[in-house]
């Protein structure tokens, strides 16, 4: 059994490893595998995933480290994908040019998402093709790599035979919020409803044990006014004490937004993400152009990683700081064993709707509830969803649809379309100053739009 991580670089990479590494006897593991073309940052991120393996988990699972397509893909079960075409620099340009027009600058929502898109596409082409070359014909690639709503369209259009499942572990991100805010321990036990789009869903119940926790989250958010569990509140309260400016992080905005957003339209709860979309003004006013989410996440996780690999190497002392486990890596393990141990256990895909939700189009790619065996997900169908939903959703739809065949036909006039149909963008000139400034900087990454 082997695994390979394709993104081996990335500052995700050793906690997956370590979710990997701790259901090793469920999944029968005997490797795993970092795949980056970035030899140098991935080189240092395998130096902290060595220790994990032979420090911290305490597994004798061979560990290859390549830069090389074959070494990487021959004889694979499972190819967890997490590319960040660009990196954070691409990032950081992504955020900044939007917001210089008074639009949404963020990493997968809006024209930043779209630009993160055109970089993507082609690059997880040539995975899913390469995979398809060496690995083992029953392979699952298990798909993390962002924008995952552009990715996943773009998969089934150029490659519908694709053995890809297309995940997000947002929705899970806001679960656990939701169970530390209500002291909930068992996060397994926590089952809910969902329907969306990636980066754009609702949820329609959330029950632990017979308790309507969807309810009473609502009165937790109403009392606190913002998605976060105490501790966080305390932490964010003593930072803004003494003028700390992570109290004022575009993350904390996002969080206390669905207070907002519960106001209006109190009937679901609102994947985080919808403040983007729904809030697109507040959050502009809100942000700064200087210093976006990008800059916050160089200036934390990032630099936290490579100065941990560092001081190991210096002195062979881990700090906590170094790396990140939890949920993330959790929930693509949790689907590689459920795949590999044919358990039907219930997870949310983004999938080809096929009339999952009946007023959507039948080839939308929407974000669902399946259970997970070894043929993929089984979703499950769902009856329509309400009208000022399933509008947002077709805007959202077809702006991705666009983009995509806007890199497969060289289109500009399409991806003009797909940013102005974008309802992060007030008109069709925005759009188009946005655009032309993104050609710029993507030159290199992006396809030719003519």
């Amino acid at each position: 059994m082997i695994i390979t991580v394709v993104g081996g670089g990335s500052t995700f990479t050793p906690g997956i490893v370590k979710s990997i590494a701790q259901r090793a006897k469920e999944l029968d593991l005997d490797e795993i595998r970092l795949f980056d073309i970035d030899k140098e940052r991935q080189d240092k991120v395998a130096v902290v995933v060595e220790w994990i393996l032979r420090e911290d988990v305490k597994t004798d699972v061979k560990l290859t480290v390549t830069n090389d397509e074959k070494e990487a893909y021959t004889d694979a079960t499972f190819i967890f994908a997490q590319m960040r075409v660009g990196k954070y620099e691409m990032r950081e340009q992504d955020e900044k040019i939007p917001l210089k027009y008074g639009c949404v600058g963020q990493e997968t929502c809006g024209c930043g998402g779209m630009a993160y898109g055109l970089r993507t596409i082609n690059p997880m082409i040539k995975v899913i093709d390469d995979v398809e070359k060496y690995a083992k014909k029953d392979h699952w690639i298990l798909n993390y790599s962002n924008p995952a709503a552009i990715v996943s369209e773009a998969c089934r259009k150029l490659r519908p035979n694709a053995r890809i499942i297309n995940i997000c572990d947002m929705p899970i991100a806001i679960i656990d919020m939701i169970a530390e805010s209500l002291n909930i321990k068992d996060v397994n036990n926590i089952r809910y409803d969902y329907f969306g789009l990636n980066h754009f869903g609702w949820f329609t119940s959330i029950d632990y044990k017979g308790r309507d926790l969807l309810a009473e989250i609502k009165e937790y958010i109403k009392e606190n006014k913002i998605l976060l569990p105490q501790s966080y509140i305390e932490r964010i309260k003593k930072a803004q004490s003494v003028g700390n400016r992570h109290a004022v992080s575009s993350w904390n905005h996002v969080w206390s937004s669905v207070h907002t957003m519960l106001e209006s339209f109190p009937e679901y709860l609102p994947n985080t993400y919808l403040t983007y979309y729904l809030l697109s003004k507040e959050t502009v006013e809100h942000a700064n152009p200087e210093r976006t989410r990008a800059n916050e996440v160089m200036e934390s996780r990032e630099k936290d990683l490579f100065e941990g690999v560092n001081k190991y190497l210096e002195t062979g002392e881990i700090d906590e700081k170094t790396f990140y486990a939890g949920s993330h890596g959790d929930w693509i393990s949790d689907l590689a064993v459920a795949i590999k141990n044919d358990t039907h256990a219930r997870f949310l895909v983004i999938t080809e709707n096929r009339g999952a939700i009946p007023n959507m189009p039948y080839d939308a790619m929407v974000e669902v509830p399946a259970y997970i065996g070894k043929n993929g997900p089984e979703v499950i169908a769902m009856d329509p969803i309400p009208l000022f939903q399933q509008g947002l959703m077709m805007q959202q739809v077809n702006s991705e649809k666009l983009i995509v065949e806007a890199c497969i036909e060289n289109s500009y006039e399409k991806a003009l379309q797909a940013f102005t149909l974008n309802k992060t963008v007030p008109s069709m000139n925005v759009a188009k100053q946005i655009l032309d400034d993104m050609i710029e900087v993507n030159k290199g990454y992006w396809p030719e739009l003519r």
